[in-house]
């Protein structure tokens, strides 16, 4: 009986041991990033049957358990990489939303600016100065579209560096997983027998990974676990880990894509299957923001330069010549496929500006049939040949011939803020004039008056435009037309105020004439104080030319500006709440899991009394075994 009593006290002993290092464990790592409080679990050992009945054999300590909740912990993993997903994306959308909305240096300054400008020539249209400084302010707008560019391409080189080093701590990551569950494989752990602090630290990792990009797990029964990324994508299968990398994308080498390497091959994946953290944020704030932000403030400096080269080559500078452009148009850019194996080069050109989306496209070919998807929404065009004009954007086949499978990015807009500039230098060059005049002969006895007529749009002007036309009435109701271009056709009726149109020009006549009555439309001789262009390039500034007439200039410009404001607040409005979401999911994780010292404190107390309890035992034990070899003295 002494001796059971005795070892009844070893295991009480050897219980209270292990009560007091995993207390003392518990202490020792309160403050250490994903430490879960740790239990030592004592079970009764089997008891030893006797004629008397059973009697116990005393406690053993069965294992050591962590304070652990899947479903806590998942919560927490899937809150930190949304959070980290909003802060990565808010972090950069906030240096677009400083650049539009600032009022001193935006856009919409620049454009009331030369806007002005243009009010002041057609106010004084033979003034070198007024001329002068149309031009300056037509600089400094276009001064400010470059910079406008110039800032949206740093940040998308920012974008690209950030995209690298994430790739690369995502790799670094994957390769200490694969480590820890080598570790965790070679010192057996299993469900009964966990070996908690690798545990710990594989989560702490996981967690670390789940910031850069959001990860799915499968546990294996030899404790390791297996990380997939993206559709599928193995990140880490048990002690083995796979790579990512970024490298310039094979359609648009100005952006870095993000490619999986595994057995000696790269496999591209598709930004937008990489969600979630850091690494996803950046890739969905290129495509949704910094994207859409540049393509659309092209947008605008392409309709600005071709609306205003339009009606500025309607008229006439102060060399009686017709206008000629004022602004450079800047072109659509087409991006061959580096990975193409045929040998086609695609044209683009921008025909009609007013129908440009801001959009970028993709054209492939596959079995014989083009397809043109509008990257904004996924709207696809098929079609067999060129040319193919789709959103105002008109395309054709410059050279070489394709084959199935081959791709091509088309940008109509993504540089027009960066390659629009001012052409005209010389004052005398700005087309303020009409370059048409029309009179009433003096002779005319009826009450008959003609407009001061304009020219028709779309340019360029008729070859006719300014050859003299004579129109003279046979009667009160018909007039004959005489004049090069014009057919000179006879007996035509009059209407009142009705539009008479020939060689490229519009005028009306009102009043009642009478037979004999003549007017003539000819060239504008001498024009140097005719502002009548100078009022219609005025009036482009609110005019709607840009997204198929239903906006202008400004207007455009301020959508931009009001999508990206509503945008990052909207960001900032769910990362606060996403912020709460951490602490709360945190919360609920460390009231489980997480070292409250003032229990440990109170375990220490309590594992030491049972230490001296057992001591006691076997103290008795001993007293009791010296009775019995006494009892022969």
């Amino acid at each position: 009986m002494g001796t059971s009593i005795f070892n009844i006290g070893v295991t009480g002993l050897n219980a209270a041991q292990a009560g007091l290092s995993t207390t003392s464990h518990n202490i020792a790592n309160a403050s250490s990033a994903s430490f879960h409080r740790q239990t030592a679990i004592d079970v009764t050992q089997n008891p030893q049957k006797t004629g008397a009945g059973f009697f116990g054999q005393g406690v053993l300590v069965s294992t050591v358990q962590r304070a652990y909740s899947q479903f806590l912990e998942g919560a927490v993993l899937q809150a930190q990489t949304q959070a980290s997903y909003l802060d990565a994306y808010g972090a950069q959308i906030s240096q677009i939303d400083n650049l539009l909305a600032d009022p001193s240096s935006g856009l919409s300054p620049a454009l009331q600016t030369f806007f002005s400008g243009v009010q002041d020539v057609a106010s004084n249209p033979s003034s070198v100065p007024s001329r002068q400084a149309m031009i300056s302010q037509g600089q400094a707008l276009v001064s400010r579209f470059q910079t406008f560019d110039a800032r949206l391409t740093e940040i998308r080189t920012g974008v690209n560096q950030q995209i690298t080093d994430t790739t690369t701590q995502i790799n670094s990551t994957a390769q200490d997983l694969a480590r820890i569950n080598d570790q965790i494989i070679k010192a057996g752990s299993t469900p009964d027998q966990p070996a908690n602090d690798l545990l710990d630290t594989r989560d702490h990792l996981l967690a670390d990974l789940n910031k850069l990009v959001r990860t799915s797990t499968i546990k294996n029964s030899d404790g390791s676990i297996n990380v997939f990324i993206g559709t599928g994508q193995s990140l880490v299968i048990g002690d083995r880990a796979y790579a990512l990398s970024a490298a310039p994308s094979a359609a648009d080498p100005k952006d870095y894509a993000i490619s999986y390497l595994a057995n000696g091959n790269t496999i591209p994946l598709n930004p937008s299957t990489l969600q979630g953290g850091s690494l996803g944020a950046l890739l969905a704030f290129r495509s949704q923001t910094l994207d859409t932000v540049q393509n659309n403030l092209g947008r605008v400096a392409v309709v600005l330069a071709q609306t205003f080269n339009d009606q500025h080559k309607l008229g006439q500078d102060l060399n009686g010549a017709l206008g000629q452009d004022f602004f450079n148009v800047p072109a659509a850019q087409v991006l061959t496929n580096a990975n193409n194996t045929g040998t086609a080069l695609i044209g683009a050109s921008n025909t009609n500006v007013g129908a440009l989306t801001g959009s970028d496209y993709r054209l492939s070919l596959n079995a014989g049939t083009w397809t043109l998807t509008r990257l904004t929404d996924g709207n696809q065009t098929t079609f067999a040949g060129f040319p193919q004009t789709v959103d105002g954007v008109t395309l054709s086949l410059a050279s070489g011939a394709a084959v199935s499978g081959d791709s091509f990015l088309i940008q109509p807009t993504r540089t027009g803020s960066r390659d629009i500039s001012v052409v005209i230098t010389d004052t005398a060059k700005i087309a303020a004039a009409a370059p048409i005049r029309t009179a009433a002969t003096g002779a005319n006895t009826g009450s008959a008056t003609i407009s001061a007529g304009s020219v028709n749009a779309p340019p360029p002007p008729n070859v006719n435009l300014q050859s003299p036309v004579t129109i003279t009435f046979a009667s009160a109701t018909t007039f004959n037309v005489t004049g090069a271009g014009t057919g000179n056709p006879l007996g035509v009726a009059y209407v009142s105020g009705g539009n008479i149109s020939f060689n490229g020009w519009t005028a009306q006549i009102s009043g009642s004439p009478v037979a004999g009555d003549t007017f003539t439309i000819g060239p504008n001789t001498g024009g140097v104080a005719d502002n009548r262009n100078a009022l219609l390039l005025a009036g482009l500034q609110t005019t709607n030319t840009v997204a198929n007439s239903t906006a202008n200039y400004q207007s455009s410009y301020s959508l931009i500006v009001s999508a990206v404001g509503n945008r990052a607040r909207d960001i900032q409005v769910q990362s606060t709440a996403q912020d709460a979401l951490v602490k709360q999911t945190t919360d609920a994780q460390q009231a489980l899991s997480g070292v409250n010292l003032d229990e440990e404190a109170a375990n220490l107390l309590r594992f030491q009394q049972a230490y001296q309890a057992s001591g006691k035992v076997l103290s008795i034990a001993s007293s009791l075994f010296a009775t019995i070899l006494n009892l022969g003295n």
